[in-house]
């Protein structure tokens, strides 16, 4: 099963300061214990919502808003996407991120084996996979 681990933006991520070279290399740490347990499957920190847009979609109707955003506890700052056997094993993999404040959103990602396997879109997708050994949608 795959898992994202979703690191909540906060103030301090929003600021767009960097982290500290001493949060940088414990960063560096856990990811390099992902990679070396073999779990790790993407990862990336993410800009502020000031360099960002929404899309905001009612019908037809496309409203794009440039950011910040000021909710900033529903933004993004950071994902890993990890393997795991379990819930509880990406769970107890998220409490060994190493923040000093800060929360951590782990949710189970969709397996293309659990949608309809006759949509045209589904079978086009594992076709794919299986030609390249990736995949690249849900």
């Amino acid at each position: 099963m795959k898992y994202m681990l979703i690191l909540n933006g906060d103030e301090n991520t929003e600021s767009g300061a960097m982290p500290s070279d001493e949060d940088l290399t414990a960063m560096g740490r856990y990811n390099e214990e992902l990679i070396n347990d073999g779990v790790l499957l993407a990862g990336e920190g993410l800009h502020p919502s000031s360099r960002g847009v929404r899309i905001e979609f009612d019908g037809d109707d496309r409203t794009v808003t440039d950011g910040p955003f000021t909710e900033s506890k529903e933004l993004i700052a950071g994902f890993w996407i990890v393997q795991a056997g379990s819930k509880e094993e990406a769970v107890e993999r998220a409490r060994r991120v190493p923040l000093k404040t800060g929360r951590i959103e782990v949710r189970e990602i969709y397996d293309v084996s659990e949608f309809d396997q006759n949509n045209e879109f589904v079978q086009k997708e594992l076709k794919w996979r299986e030609q390249t050994g990736e995949s690249r949608t849900a």
